[in-house]
C-alpha cells in the first residue's frame, strides 16, 4: 500500500503495468477500495455515455484539485453539475467560437512574435505553449492580454502550482474524513489561494461592468449573464471563480500539454512538418472558416492528442453493484477510463504507438476515433470547450509551424510524466529556427 501511494504521488503512470496496453480490463485492490481499469469499448461506451448518471466522477480525484478548483464543473456530479453545464454550454456553441477566434488570431499573433527573440537558440516548448494558450484564454475570457499585471501573476502562479500539485493526493489512496487536514503542499496552497483572488479580481471588476452596461461580449459576460433556463438562476460571485478556475485549467494547461506534445512530434517527423506549414502557407488567413481547411494539421493535432493525451485518465465511481466480464464490481469502486492506455490499446488501433495523422482516414482510424478516442471525455460529460480547444491547436500549431521550424537537440528524448497533464519530466526543448 505504502508503494501504491508513493508511485501515485511521483507520477501516475508510473503505477500502470505494461499489460494494461492489451487487456480489456484490469482489478487493482487496495485495504481501502478496488479500482477497476476498463479498455473494452463497450464498457467505456456504457460508463461515459449510455449510463453517466449511474457513474458520477469520483471524489477521490477531487481531493486533489479542490484547493483551485472548488465546486467548479470538473469536479461536481448531479442535478449541481447538470445546473452549471446548462449555464456554461451555451458560451461554448458554435457560433460562439467564431466570436472567440480574432482573440485566438490576436494571441497566435503574439505567440509568433515572442519566438522572434529565440531564432536559431534551444527553446524550452512547454514555457513557450503554456503561455500563448494562457493568453488565449485570458483574451476569449477576460478581453485582456496576458502582458495585463493580473493575468501574469495570475500565469505564474499557474505554473508554479502546476509543478507542485500531482494529479491525486494522499485522500486519492486513504479513506480520509472530511475534518482531516489533505496535507497539501503550504506551495500549492499559497499558488491556489493567489490564483483564486486574482481570479475574485477579474469577476468582481466584470460584474461592476456588467452593471454598468460596458462588459466586453467575451465569454465571461457571456457565461455571467446567461441563466439556467430551469430554475432561472445564474452564477453567484463564488460559484463564478470556481468556474474560471476550471476554464483556466481546462483551456489553458491542457491545450498546452497538447500544443507542446505537437511540436515534440513535427521535430521528430520532419515530413509532416513541412506538410503542415505548406498548409499553412497557403490556406491560413484571419477568418474562422479557414480553420476547416486545414486538414493535415487537424489531423496532426488529433494525433498528438491520441499519443498524449493531456488528462491521461478519468476516474468514475459506481453507485450500484455492476458486473464487468464476469467480474463482481462493488458499489464505491473507482471505474477508471484511461485515455493514455486506450489511446495506445493493440487490440484497438493499427500501428497503437506510431505516429500516423494518415490514420484518421483509414477504417481503423475511423473505428477507433468513435469507440476508443476520448481525449476531452466522452458522452453527457464530454468537455464544454472541446471544439475550442481543437480550433486553438490547430490554429496556434499552423501559425508557428508556417513562421518557424523545430528541430531535435541532443538532449534525451522527453519523459512523460502526469502533474494535473501529461507534461514532460524535465521539459522538451527543440531547436527554433526562421522559415
Amino acid at each position: 500500500m505504502r508503494q501504491y501511494a508513493k508511485l501515485f504521488r511521483k507520477d501516475i503512470l508510473s503505477a500502470q503495468p505494461a499489460r494494461l496496453y492489451r487487456a480489456w480490463m484490469a482489478e487493482f485492490r487496495t485495504p481501502f477500495f478496488s479500482s477497476y481499469l476498463i479498455n473494452q469499448p463497450e464498457l467505456v461506451k456504457l460508463v461515459l455515455k449510455e449510463r453517466p448518471d449511474d457513474f458520477p466522477k469520483s471524489g477521490r480525484v477531487s481531493e486533489g484539485l479542490r484547493p483551485l478548483l472548488g465546486d467548479g464543473v470538473f469536479l461536481t456530479n448531479g442535478e449541481v453539475w447538470k445546473r452549471q453545464r446548462r449555464i456554461i454550454d451555451p458560451a461554448f456553441e458554435g457560433g460562439r467560437l467564431r466570436e472567440t477566434f480574432p482573440s485566438m488570431w490576436a494571441a497566435a499573433e503574439g505567440a509568433v512574435k515572442r519566438l522572434e527573440a529565440s531564432v536559431g537558440q534551444e527553446i524550452e516548448v512547454e514555457q513557450h505553449t503554456s503561455h500563448a494558450t494562457a493568453d488565449v484564454i485570458f483574451r476569449t475570457l477576460f478581453s485582456i492580454p496576458i502582458e495585463n499585471e493580473i493575468a501574469a501573476e495570475m500565469f505564474r502562479e499557474f505554473h508554479r502550482y502546476q509543478r507542485s500539485q500531482p494529479l491525486l493526493n494522499l485522500a486519492a489512496v486513504l479513506p480520509l474524513p472530511r475534518w482531516m487536514p489533505r496535507f497539501f503542499r503550504s506551495a500549492t496552497r499559497r499558488s491556489a489561494a493567489k490564483i483564486r483572488a486574482a481570479i475574485t479580481q477579474l469577476t468582481t471588476d466584470r460584474h461592476a461592468q456588467i452593471e454598468a452596461g460596458t462588459a466586453p461580449d467575451d465569454l465571461a459576460t457571456k457565461i455571467m449573464t446567461t441563466a439556467d433556463p430551469l430554475s432561472g438562476e445564474k452564477f453567484t460571485a463564488e460559484e463564478m471563480v470556481d468556474q474560471v478556475s476550471i476554464f483556466f485549467l481546462a483551456g489553458h494547461e491542457t491545450s498546452a500539454s497538447a500544443l507542446a506534445w505537437a511540436l515534440y512530434l513535427m521535430a521528430m517527423f520532419p515530413e509532416w512538418q513541412d506538410k503542415v506549414a505548406a498548409e499553412a502557407k497557403a490556406g491560413l488567413v484571419e477568418e474562422f472558416s479557414a480553420i476547416s481547411k486545414l486538414r493535415i494539421s487537424r489531423d496532426v493535432f488529433r494525433e498528438a492528442l491520441r499519443l498524449y493525451p493531456p488528462v491521461p485518465m478519468m476516474v468514475r465511481q459506481n453507485t450500484c453493484p455492476e458486473e464487468f466480464r464476469k467480474r463482481e464490481v462493488r458499489t464505491g469502486s473507482q471505474v477508471v477510463v484511461s485515455a493514455w492506455h486506450l489511446h495506445r490499446h493493440e487490440r484497438l488501433w493499427d500501428n497503437p504507438d506510431g505516429f500516423d495523422p494518415d490514420r484518421w482516414g483509414t477504417e481503423n482510424g475511423k473505428t477507433c476515433m468513435r469507440d476508443a478516442y476520448v481525449p476531452f471525455s466522452a458522452g453527457s460529460r464530454v468537455c464544454p470547450g472541446a471544439g475550442f480547444a481543437l480550433i486553438e491547436g490547430v490554429l496556434l500549431l499552423s501559425m508557428i509551424l508556417k513562421n518557424y521550424r523545430v528541430s531535435l537537440t541532443d538532449r534525451p528524448a522527453p519523459e512523460p510524466v502526469a502533474h494535473l497533464t501529461v507534461r514532460s519530466k524535465d521539459g522538451i526543448y527543440l531547436k527554433l529556427d526562421a522559415r
